[in-house]
């Protein structure tokens, strides 16, 4: 095994290509998560263009690419996952049957640990120094809509009813209900990242889209429209107005939840959930053969989800003390993390608890003049723009 370390302006077209052609044949060989976006090479190459550090392993036999191991680099020598944090795919993509050793590839990457939270399946050589399994569900489309929705009727025949009632309710009270697979007005995904921010301040998480990092990997993958690869957002809009939307980057054959969002005004018609079944609809008439709807338990992916995948997180490491002091950090963090989110017990007093912390940040928030003045403007605007 030959290993070649590129920067990601350094990789080569031909490169390039087989990576996306072995991505391509994913399917064909019972392997649906090496199709992942998150594995594509221009998702690699999105992140490399806002993040430092990143690089691309490609592992030869004879000459010729065998696999491609994306992954960013401290000066330290501590590896992550390529966009760990947003990524929700991660590992190597290689052709059938080929195996490495992990250890001579960290080496050959100049690190001394690689870090991962969600490992693709297929992935042995990493798998070793997993710590945690998670359950990644995803909708199944290879066989059409309807035999979807015919799923949904057997499996949460409650939830697809009381959906489809709230979508027509949508239309009747607040006016038509349109569907925009993939919207391509900038405004509208400022909208959607505008909405995302104040749902992450109301349940009292951390706002992404205060990172710059992440807004412009977001913009950047919007404009990306590539043959094997895009970013798309969805749209739902009724009576005009957009009342829900989703961003997120596709291949060939997989669409990955990423971004959702609604409108609060309009969350007693459930615009969320309608906006997946359209997004579901449209997306097997383009022939996608899976929704990956992540990692992580939600009552929304139990009900819309006809399969899971698994992926999983921990480290890779060799013999060195920074492997060493990178794990001795790492893993109370994490152990505590998965046992707060496994148990309810102890996930539903906490997520209450960040959810009244959210409340009271965002009321403090609201009575700031400067906020309320930049508000009002925003409203006025839209107002003007209507008009």
């Amino acid at each position: 095994m030959d290993v070649d370390v590129y920067r990601p302006g350094e990789l080569t077209a031909a490169d390039r290509a087989a990576w996306s052609a072995l991505q391509a044949r994913s399917d064909q060989r019972d392997s649906p998560q090496l199709g992942n976006p998150f594995l594509a090479p221009e998702f690699t190459l999105a992140v490399g263009r806002v993040r430092r550090g990143v690089r691309i392993a490609v592992l030869r036999e004879n000459g010729r690419p065998a696999a491609f191991f994306p992954f960013q680099r401290s000066a330290a020598g501590v590896g992550r996952a390529v966009g760990l944090g947003v990524s929700d795919c991660q590992g190597a993509v290689h052709r059938p049957g080929f195996r490495w050793d992990a250890r001579q590839l960290l080496r050959a990457c100049g690190l001394a640990v690689w870090e991962f939270d969600h490992l693709a399946e297929g992935q042995p050589d990493f798998a070793s120094g997993a710590t945690g399994t998670f359950a990644s569900p995803v909708i199944e489309l290879g066989e059409g809509y309807e035999a979807y929705l015919e799923r949904l009727r057997a499996s949460s025949p409650g939830f697809l009813r009381t959906t489809l009632a709230k979508e027509r309710k949508l239309g009747r009270q607040v006016g038509e209900v349109r569907y925009v697979h993939d919207e391509r007005d900038p405004e509208m995904l400022r909208t959607l990242m505008r909405w995302k921010s104040a749902q992450y301040r109301r349940t009292g998480r951390s706002d992404r889209f205060a990172q710059p990092w992440i807004t412009e990997l977001v913009e950047q993958l919007f404009h990306s429209r590539f043959s094997s690869f895009r970013g798309q957002l969805s749209v739902l809009y009724a009576a005009g107005r957009p009342v829900a939307a989703h961003f997120g980057p596709r291949t060939g054959r997989v669409l990955s939840s990423w971004f959702p969002a609604y409108d609060p005004d309009h969350g007693r018609w459930s615009p969320g959930l309608v906006l997946y079944l359209r997004m579901a609809e449209a997306a097997a008439g383009d022939g996608l053969h899976h929704i990956d709807l992540g990692r992580g338990e939600k009552r929304y992916k139990d009900e819309l989800k006809t399969a899971e995948f698994t992926v999983r997180e921990g480290w890779v490491t060799r013999p060195h003390p920074v492997a060493a002091g990178h794990r001795a950090r790492r893993a109370p963090v994490r152990a505590l993390r998965n046992t707060v989110t496994a148990r309810p017990e102890l996930f539903e007093p906490a997520d209450r608890l960040l959810r009244r912390v959210g409340r009271l940040r965002a009321g403090l928030v609201a009575r700031r003049p400067s906020e309320r003045s930049a508000i009002n403007s925003d409203h006025s605007a839209r107002n003007v723009r209507r008009k």
